[in-house]
């Protein structure tokens, strides 16, 4: 399955230069929106090189190849500029949660050995001390809020960008989630970013100067950057930032500043539609909603764009692969459940969990493995999980999907959630989606407990609407109508919240811990 590379449209030596033909194109057109403060592109732009220019002046250097620079900031103007100044500084960005512990940022920071730390005012309490513990020489502190922006920061010259950077320059440390195990740090080049942009591109076109997008997810997130942050750049549209998330905000936001782009996770979809004001609000600028970083159930991508007659476009990938592999494509025929096909120049086979190597026939589940150029280059310090992802240059990505006849990807389940129980392999997304469907239940997660003579058994974790009745027995006999016995749940418990990690995904691990305690 691999794309036409002659549909591919216009394309980036890197983020950088895209950001600097946005410039030079729409110098007066407004890119940032953040709170009541306004950026144009051509401000934008000498803000991200003044700033670049301060980065290297300060590690006394002229330029940060081979350097990295850690970002630990929220939603901001200034985290937007952050983020490209180190890529226009010849430096790899490390993005970092602002909310993580002592602990978690210790370890990226350790194990990146950043060059220079840019952090968020309000965390300094939290960040100060391992800086000085690290000894790490250079930091700078940013405000993060409306009176920051220095104009010491700007540089009004030409900057000399085609010179300093080149695909093959790593261009981003990130960060896996760290559900299982330590945080594992993720190379991408120049190159693989921005190759993935194109792609994205061709699957997803924008119209250029017209779009509107609004960034709910944080900034420190691949989906967040990949879906808001270039996506506005290279749509040469306007990006408007919200520092966090909250419904009633994101659903004014949508009505009152014309949104068209609505990239986010699958909660913030069911959150935004159970909010008070939902029906209230008028949609009609939105065209796509984008949804990434975990399955989407079908009701809730059937019930929004129902309500809202703006349609959801899925895609699928992971950090590892740049981050996007598949998408549903405007225009054409979407299969409900589906998250489209390959993306041009991307191939993606489905093999035996067991070797790796058996490739599957049409609707035979295994693992998904993708092969394309905004494949990661491997783990830093980690040969040992590089060697087991990437294999004869394929990325294997742990997740458990299948085709259709037509080419169609289905994500059934990541690898490591598969359960075997009495001997069955059980997948707990099907388990969920059949949850999903009950019409007193908002939110579902079916995890694998250990058991002496199943080796697993099933738990079911649910939140249902606020006046239903409806017990834990109740759910299992609804359960019974369309599951085969050894995928029925031992227990379901019904709960206020099931726990999610900072950009929406239910958090399994969490989930674990509170089942077993």
């Amino acid at each position: 399955m691999i794309g036409d590379p002659t549909k591919y449209p216009k394309s980036y030596k890197t983020v950088v230069h895209m950001l600097h033909d946005a410039a030079v194109k729409f110098p007066s057109s407004i890119a940032l929106v953040y709170k009541k403060r306004e950026l144009n592109y051509q401000d934008y732009f000498q803000y991200v090189m003044g700033f670049s220019k301060n980065l290297k002046s300060m590690a006394n250097l002229q330029s940060l190849k081979g350097h990295r620079v850690a970002v630990i900031c929220n939603n901001s103007m200034d985290m937007a500029i952050s983020l490209f100044a180190v890529h226009a500084a010849g430096a790899q960005v490390v993005p970092i949660n602002p909310i993580y512990t002592t602990r978690e940022i210790t370890f990226i920071l350790v194990d990146s050995d950043p060059t220079i730390v840019i952090f968020d005012q309000t965390i300094e309490a939290i960040v100060a001390p391992i800086i000085d513990r690290l000894k790490i020489r250079y930091f700078i502190k940013v405000d993060g809020e409306d009176n920051m922006l220095p104009n010491t920061w700007r540089d009004k010259e030409d900057a000399d960008i085609y010179s300093i950077l080149e695909p093959e320059d790593l261009a981003t440390l990130q960060y896996t989630g760290g559900t299982t195990g330590s945080p594992k740090g993720v190379n991408i080049t120049h190159g693989q970013l921005s190759i993935n942009i194109t792609q994205r591109e061709a699957s997803w076109p924008t119209i250029e100067g017209q779009e509107k997008i609004l960034c709910v997810m944080p900034l420190f997130h691949v989906f967040a950057t990949s879906m808001a942050l270039y996506l506005s750049a290279f749509s040469k549209g306007r990006m408007h930032i919200m520092k966090k998330y909250h419904p009633e905000l994101v659903l004014r936001a949508i009505e009152n500043n014309g949104i068209t782009l609505l990239p986010v996770g699958p909660s913030i979809f069911h959150n935004l539609m159970n909010c008070e004001i939902f029906n209230t609000i008028d949609f009609s600028t939105l065209r796509i909603a984008y949804s990434g970083s975990a399955p989407l159930p079908d009701v809730t991508l059937q019930r929004w764009e129902n309500e809202t007659g703006c349609i959801i476009l899925e895609g699928y990938g992971q950090t590892e692969a740049g981050p996007l592999v598949s998408a549903n494509v405007e225009g054409s025929e979407i299969i409900v459940g589906s998250v489209g096909k390959a993306l041009i120049d991307t191939e993606i086979e489905i093999v035996d969990v067991e070797t790796g190597e058996k490739i599957l026939d049409i609707k035979e589940k295994g693992e998904i493995r993708v092969k394309g150029p905004q494949i990661m280059s491997g783990y830093r310090n980690n040969q040992a999980e590089t060697d087991e992802a990437l294999r004869n240059g394929w990325l294997y990505t742990g997740d458990i999907g299948e085709f259709d006849e037509a080419g169609n990807l289905f994500i059934r389940d990541r690898k490591k959630d598969m359960v075997i129980t009495g001997g069955y392999n059980v997948y707990p997304r099907e388990i969920e989606e059949i949850l999903y469907r009950h019409p007193d239940i908002l939110e579902a997660a079916v995890i694998g407990i250990a058991d002496e003579y199943r080796g697993q058994v099933l738990h079911g974790f649910v939140t249902i609407t606020r006046r239903s009745e409806i017990n834990s027995a109740e759910i299992l006999n609804y359960c019974r109508v369309d599951l085969a016995e050894y995928k029925i749940p031992k227990r379901i418990f019904i709960v206020d919240q099931i726990p999610r990690t900072i950009i929406g995904k239910i958090d399994k691990k969490a989930i674990k811990e509170l089942s077993c305690g």
